[in-house]
C-alpha cells in the first residue's frame, strides 16, 4: 500500500475514517463542546442565583474544544478568576472598590510576561506601605509587586505546577487542572499586533480577530523560565481568544491536532515528561493553518496537513523558538530543553516525517495502528479485537449526558448551600433571579435555565410548604403551585418531594397516587441514579440507557434520570420524622472530619430516590392499613439497598431501613442495618444515634 502512486490520499481517507470511528468527527465534537459549555454556564447561572460574586470559572483545553478521545485521558482545563480584581494597562482603568493591579512590562520582564504593581482601592495611587504578607515585595523603585507564589485558590488533594493546581480524578473521573487568574481589562498591548496580521490562508477572519479583541484577557502565575525574577512574572493568558480559534477549525483540522497530540504521547513525551506540550502542537497548527490555503484543509489531504505540521515543529525545535500565536515575542520553546533533548526530539520527527506514515501503525493509543492496519487491509478484519464506532458513539453520548447530569445536581447543592441559613424571602430572590434566564436570548442560558429552574421551583415549593405546615399543617395554593412547576426537573426527585408534602399533612390518597405513578415510570424506562454529593465512580450504566442517550435529546434525559432527594432545614416539616435525624448526623468531633465545601449535605436530609420511594409507601400504606402491600414496599426496600450498587446514600438507606425493622417490632435486624449502614460511613452518621436510642430500648425492656 506505501508503494502506490496515490497512496498519501489514500491513506488520509483511511486515517479521517479511523478517526471517525473513535469518535473524532462533527457529531461528537459538537457534543463535548456543547457539554462542557453547557457546565461552564451553569454554574454561572448558579452563581447568578445565589448572589455569589466572588469567583467566575472557564473551561479551556481539549475537553471543552472537543479536540480530544477517550484513549488520549485529557484533563479538564478549569481556568479561575476572582472578580474582586483589576489588572490596569493604564491608570484610566482602574475600577474604585477593587484590588487594582497596574500591569508592568519593561526590560526586565520576558516577552509574554508583566510585573503586577499594588494600586489602591479607594483612589487611582499605588499602595506605599507593604502589606505585611509573603505574597508582596518591594523593588528597587519603590513599588509593591505581587508574587506569582499568590492563589486564592487551595484545593485538598491538590498538586501545584506553575500556575495550576493539579486535582486527580480517581477512578471514574477525569483529572482536573486549575489555574488562578486575574482578569484584565482590556486586550493586551503586546497582541495588538496579531490583529492586524494576516496570513496566506486569511485566518482567522476579521470576525473572530474583533470578536477576540472584545475579550477580556487573563494574567497568570507563573514566570518565564528564561527570567531573571521568575517568582514576579506573570504570564499574559489569551485563553478566551483562542478558544474562539479553536472553535472555529474544521473537522479535518481537529484530527490533524489529535493526531499530533497521539504522536507526541505516543513517541515524544512516552514517558509522561511535558517537555514538547500540546500547547506547542496546538501553536504550530495555528500557524501552519494561517500560513496555508483553506482548501488544503480536507479529509484526503489529511496526512500531507499533518506531515507539514511536524515539519513546522521540527523547525521550531531547532531554532528553539515557537512564537506564541497571539503574543508572537514569546518564546513557548525559552529555555525548555537541552541540547541532548532537542537532539533526541528532532531525531524521532525527522524518523516519523521519513517512515511516510509508518509511525501511525505504532500508535496505540484508542487502537489507532491497528484500527488503520485493519482499514488500508494489511490485516484481516477480525484480526484485532476493540470497539465498535456505534460501542463508541455510545459511550462519549452516555458520558457527556451524565456530566451535564451530575453538573445539574453540583450547581443545585450548591445553591441549597446558599438557601440553608436563609430565610423564605432569601429563597424567592434566589428563585426570582434564576426567572431572568427563562427568557435569555442566549440559547446555552435558556438551556442550563431549564435544567437547574425545576428543582429550585421544588426547593421553595417544600419551603413554602413547611411554614404552612408548622402554622395550621396544611399546604398553601402558592406552595404547590411552585411544587408543580418542578415535577419535571428529573424522573422522581421532585416527585418524592410532593408526595412527601402530602404525608406530611395527612393525605395518604394523592402521595400513595403520586407514589404508584413514580414507580411505574422506573419500571417502564431505563433509569440511572445521579447524585454530587459525594464523590463516586461514574455509576454502572445499562445498554438500554446508552441507547437513550443516542436517541434522545441532552433535555430529554431528565426523563430516565433519578436525582438524589434533598430537604434543607426549612423544608424540615415537610420530612417524615425518620428522615429528619439524617439533619443532625454530624457531632462537633464529626465536623472536624468533613469537607468544608463538599460534605454541606451532611446538615440536610439526602436520600437517593428509590429507596425513599419504598419507605414512603411503607409509611402511607401503614396509614392506609394495607398490610399486604406495606410488606411489599418493605421488601422492596430491602432489595433495592441489597442490590443496587448505583445508591450514593446507601447509609441514609439503611439508616430508614433500621426505623422501618423497629416498627416491625424485629430489633436484631434494626441493629444489623444500623451496623451496615456505619460501615458505609463511620462518621457523619445518623446510625450512631439510631444505634444509642435502640439498646437504650432494649435495656428498658430487659
Amino acid at each position: 500500500m506505501f508503494q502506490e502512486p496515490d497512496y498519501r490520499e489514500n491513506l488520509s481517507l483511511k486515517l479521517s475514517e479511523v478517526l471517525d470511528d473513535i469518535g473524532v468527527n462533527e457529531r461528537m465534537v459538537m457534543r463535548r463542546r456543547r457539554t462542557y459549555m453547557l457546565q461552564e454556564t451553569m454554574n454561572y447561572i448558579t452563581q447568578k442565583s445565589t448572589g455569589k460574586k466572588s469567583l467566575k470559572y472557564l473551561i479551556f483545553g481539549s475537553q471543552s474544544e472537543g479536540t480530544t478521545t477517550r484513549g488520549l485521558k485529557s484533563d479538564i482545563d478549569f481556568l479561575h478568576f476572582a472578580l474582586c480584581t483589576n489588572v490596569m494597562q493604564d491608570l484610566s482603568e482602574w475600577e474604585h472598590g477593587k484590588l487594582n493591579y497596574l500591569m508592568i512590562q519593561d526590560e526586565n520582564t520576558t516577552p509574554g510576561y508583566c510585573f503586577l504593581q499594588l494600586f489602591r482601592p479607594d483612589e487611582p495611587s499605588p499602595f506605599t506601605d507593604y502589606p505585611g504578607n509573603d505574597h508582596y515585595i518591594t523593588d528597587r523603585s519603590g513599588r509593591i509587586l505581587c508574587k506569582n507564589t499568590f492563589s486564592f485558590l487551595a484545593r485538598p488533594g491538590g498538586v501545584r505546577h506553575g500556575p495550576s493546581q493539579a486535582l486527580l480524578g480517581g477512578p471514574g473521573f477525569i483529572d482536573r487542572d486549575i489555574v488562578a487568574a486575574l482578569k484584565c481589562k482590556s486586550w493586551p498591548q503586546s497582541a495588538i499586533g496579531w490583529l492586524d496580521r494576516q496570513g496566506i490562508g486569511r485566518w482567522p477572519t476579521q470576525d473572530m480577530k474583533r470578536y477576540a479583541a472584545s475579550t477580556r484577557c487573563f494574567v497568570v502565575g507563573t514566570g518565564s523560565k528564561v527570567s531573571v525574577y521568575p517568582e514576579l512574572e506573570w504570564r499574559i493568558s489569551t485563553s478566551l481568544a483562542e478558544r474562539c480559534l479553536m472553535l472555529n477549525l474544521n473537522i479535518t483540522q481537529i484530527r490533524c491536532y489529535v493526531l499530533l497530540k497521539m504522536i507526541l504521547k505516543s513517541y515524544l513525551n512516552p514517558q509522561g515528561t511535558i517537555n514538547i506540550s500540546s500547547f506547542m502542537c496546538k501553536t504550530v497548527l495555528l500557524y501552519c493553518i494561517e500560513n496555508t490555503e483553506q482548501s488544503i484543509w480536507r479529509e484526503n489531504n489529511l496526512f500531507i496537513c499533518l506531515t507539514y505540521c511536524l515539519l513546522e515543529l521540527h523547525s521550531c525545535l531547532l531554532n528553539d523558538s515557537c512564537s506564541h500565536f497571539i503574543i508572537q515575542e514569546n518564546n513557548l520553546m525559552a529555555g525548555q530543553f537541552t541540547a541532548e533533548n532537542k537532539h533526541e526530539f528532532s531525531k524521532v520527527i525527522t524518523e516519523f516525517i521519513q517512515n511516510d506514515g509508518h509511525g501511525l501503525l505504532g500508535i496505540n493509543i484508542d487502537d489507532l495502528g491497528q484500527r488503520l492496519q485493519v482499514k488500508l487491509n494489511m490485516v484481516p478484519h477480525g484480526a484485532y479485537k476493540f470497539q465498535s464506532s456505534v460501542q463508541i458513539n455510545e459511550y462519549q453520548m452516555t458520558s457527556a449526558y451524565i456530566r451535564i447530569a451530575s453538573n445539574t445536581s453540583s450547581c443545585h447543592m450548591l445553591i441549597l448551600k446558599h438557601l440553608h441559613n436563609e430565610n423564605i424571602t432569601t429563597m424567592k430572590q434566589s428563585v426570582i433571579k434564576l426567572m431572568t434566564f427563562r427568557g435569555d436570548g442566549h440559547r446555552l442560558q435558556h438551556a442550563a435555565f431549564k435544567f437547574l429552574a425545576p428543582f429550585l421551583f421544588t426547593t421553595y415549593g417544600s419551603g413554602l410548604a413547611s411554614s404552612s405546615i408548622g402554622q395550621n399543617n396544611q399546604v398553601s395554593y402558592e406552595a404547590l403551585i411552585w411544587l408543580s412547576a418542578g415535577l419535571n426537573s428529573d424522573i422522581s426527585s421532585s416527585r418524592l418531594k410532593l408526595a412527601s408534602v402530602f404525608y406530611s399533612t395527612g393525605d395518604m390518597e394523592k402521595a400513595e397516587l403520586i407514589l404508584r405513578h413514580t414507580e411505574q415510570q422506573y419500571y417502564s424506562y431505563p433509569v440511572l441514579h445521579i447524585c454530587a454529593c459525594w464523590r463516586k465512580p461514574i455509576p454502572i450504566v445499562t445498554r438500554e440507557f446508552e441507547r437513550v442517550c443516542v436517541e434522545q435529546s441532552e433535555e430529554c434525559i431528565k426523563h430516565f434520570t433519578a436525582f438524589c432527594v434533598r430537604f434543607i432545614q426549612k423544608e424540615i416539616n415537610c420530612v417524615p420524622c425518620e428522615l429528619q435525624y439524617e439533619m443532625f448526623r454530624s457531632t462537633q468531633d464529626d465536623r472536624i472530619h468533613r469537607y468544608r465545601y463538599r460534605d454541606c449535605w451532611m446538615d440536610w436530609a439526602v436520600v437517593d430516590s428509590l429507596p425513599f420511594l419504598y419507605f414512603l409507601q411503607y409509611k402511607i400504606y401503614s396509614h392506609l392499613q394495607r398490610h399486604q402491600d406495606q410488606q411489599q414496599a418493605l421488601c422492596k426496600l430491602t432489595r433495592i439497598i441489597t442490590i443496587d450498587e448505583n445508591l450514593k446514600h446507601k447509609e441514609t438507606a439503611l439508616n430508614i431501613l433500621g426505623q422501618c425493622m423497629e416498627q416491625e417490632d424485629k430489633p436484631q435486624q434494626a441493629l444489623k442495618c444500623y451496623l451496615l449502614s456505619l460501615q458505609q460511613r463511620a462518621r457523619n452518621n445518623a446510625a450512631n444515634y439510631h444505634i444509642s436510642k435502640l439498646l437504650s430500648r432494649i435495656l428498658a425492656g430487659q
